[in-house]
């Protein structure tokens, strides 16, 4: 079964109307284990495949979690488009929790993460000046408003490496900056997708207001899962009407043609080991595994 639209949350995103899981697909990858099998259903009748990010029972920090291996296995059952559902911090009084924000923009402070299929035998250096397709993300937002939900796009998010939360002078500093959100996941998540030519959204679930507020106490795990829990059903909702909305649509965007003018390496160069390893991602370059 292939499915072109993929979802990464965590696994009670799994839990709406109108979703059926017919199976769950372990994905074998070479860049190691994902973070759980791929569950390849339908959502209104349309093909979707999902996965959850932090492993079922959220067991990876996200520091851990192997998101080259999660992107590559979504890939591999034939996601073309994929939208991201994460908790994130506010930086801004307007975003307020409860509410959902489309990202737009990056700011990346990780750290410790492995956010390339490159290297090792091949070079790509992919464009990455917008790092979102705006078309599925404008295709949210025009569902969003659609179904009145309280939904605004064009934000810009800090992705901290965790797992440990904030400190004041940090959250007051990403403030400066002018950046809207904070969270742990998606900029890597997003680096991926355009090497692996997939479209890439956010949907980012307002959970708090990070740590700027002096008069407040800061984040705290419980209460973020709280606030996550009582309003997963809004992001649901915006699932249940986008996807089948693009479940079929042919893509007009840049997105899958990332890797046309991105390959440094000359062909002759490239290692047999490399190719192999890459064969998912090059092969319709001239680039693949010899056979």
């Amino acid at each position: 079964m292939n499915a072109p639209i993929g979802i990464i949350g965590g696994s009670g995103l799994y839990r709406m109307e109108g979703l059926a899981l017919d199976r769950a697909q372990e994905v074998k990858t070479p860049f190691g284990e994902p973070s759980g099998p791929v569950h390849l259903g339908t959502l209104d009748g349309a093909p979707v495949a999902f996965l959850a990010r932090h492993g079922e029972g959220h067991r990876f920090t996200p520091s851990e979690v192997n998101y080259r291996a999660n992107l590559w296995a979504l890939k591999s059952v034939g996601v073309e488009r994929l939208i991201c559902v994460s908790a994130v911090g506010s930086l801004q009084a307007r975003h307020k929790p409860g509410e959902l924000r489309l990202v737009s923009q990056f700011i990346d402070k990780t750290k410790h993460r492995k956010d390339t299929y490159f290297g090792e035998g091949m070079v790509a250096h992919v464009s990455f000046a917008e790092p979102t397709c705006a078309h599925v993300t404008e295709a949210l937002l025009t569902s969003g408003r659609a179904l009145d939900l309280p939904i605004e796009g064009d934000a810009l998010y800090v992705c901290m490496e965790g797992p440990a939360f904030s400190t004041r002078a940090e959250s007051r500093l990403h403030q400066g900056w002018g950046a809207d959100l904070i969270g742990m996941t998606q900029v890597t998540e997003a680096r991926l997708a355009r090497e692996a030519e997939l479209c890439y959204a956010c949907i980012a679930l307002v959970t708090d207001y990070d740590a700027w507020r002096e008069e407040e106490e800061g984040v705290d795990a419980a209460s973020v899962l709280e606030v996550m829990h009582a309003n997963v059903d809004k992001a649901q909702r915006l699932l249940r009407q986008v996807v089948p909305q693009l479940s079929g649509a042919p893509r007009s965007c840049a997105c899958g043609e990332a890797l046309r003018t991105a390959l440094f390496t000359a062909p002759e160069a490239v290692t047999p080991e490399a190719r192999q390893r890459l064969d998912l991602l090059v092969a319709r370059y001239g680039y693949g595994a010899v056979r």
